[in-house]
């Protein structure tokens, strides 16, 4: 098989580059200081793959549906999916938009996942791509773009946001984690470590994530909602509606309360024996 991966000179792309290499794929690999077009790709290849800034994908899709045909198959790497897919969708080409829920600086794809919202593609042709992923240890989630989109509203939306206010609220009140660094438990110094790892990266990511998914406004409002009543509970010393509020959120997660105790224990004691 013959891949084309758009943007193939970024990091995801890169990495991607690597997967399919890997299993024996040929690779090529257009971006903007290449000698090859995303045109070339489009003409040359069996796969299509668009790995750009989410800002950029549907722009870059819409320029390439016209050049492909029906044996070809057109996919994405992009966070969000029904705008991807749907623009997708005007080529005659076959359809299958992916996200991997991990950053190009992870090692391989053993245990990581990667959500596949298939459009209009055979059987087939799908098995074949998501099988060069599951041969190199990866879950794959089969789902459809709008459930794609919504989900993400909470797992990237929902804990970007939360991530970002504990960031820009320890600025506010002047406090550091250098500050904290002798006071710090170990679960705050996970806590700590992902608020890191967010403001290590590149905003413009985020900033997409948050601001172009449809879905993470409504989300924002309920937690926003959330926040004040909690709020209100607390600076009214409500014991008993503390304890309600906090007994409705546990039954609510369920069997994922001792799934989570156990999981983070083991963390926090490989944490202590460093």
């Amino acid at each position: 098989m013959k891949i084309g991966i758009i943007g193939g000179t970024g990091k995801m792309g890169t990495f991607f580059r690597g997967v399919f290499g890997q299993a024996g794929w040929e690779v090529m690999v257009s971006g903007r200081q290449t000698p090859l077009t995303a045109k070339d790709l489009a003409e040359q290849c069996g796969v299509i793959m668009v790995s750009v800034p989410i800002r950029e994908t549907v722009g870059v899709i819409r320029s390439l549906a016209p050049l492909l045909s029906e044996d070809q198959l057109f996919c994405d790497l992009t966070s969000l999916k029904t705008g991807p897919v749907q623009a997708m969708l005007t080529s005659r080409a076959q359809v299958v938009g992916f996200h991997p829920m991990f950053g190009p600086t992870v090692k391989g794809l053993a245990g990581q996942t990667i959500i596949a919202t298939p459009a209009r593609c055979d059987q087939d042709s799908l098995e074949r791509i998501l099988s060069v992923f599951r041969s190199q240890g990866a879950r794959v989630t089969i789902s459809t773009p709008e459930e794609h989109d919504r989900i993400m509203a909470v797992v990237q939306g929902l804990t970007h946001f939360m991530t970002l206010c504990v960031a820009e609220t320890m600025r506010r009140v002047g406090m550091s984690p250098e500050d904290t660094l002798a006071f710090m438990s170990p679960v705050y110094q996970i806590e700590m470590g992902l608020v890191g790892r967010l403001l290590s990266q590149d905003p413009l990511l985020y900033a997409d994530i948050l601001e172009l998914n449809p879905h993470v406004p409504p989300v924002l409002e309920a937690c926003e909602s959330a926040l004040s009543s909690i709020r209100g509970i607390i600076e009214d010393g409500d014991t008993c509606a503390f304890e309600k509020v906090f007994r409705e959120n546990a039954r609510n997660f369920g069997d994922y309360c001792q799934k989570a105790a156990r999981e983070s224990d083991m963390l926090i004691a490989a944490m202590v024996r460093r």
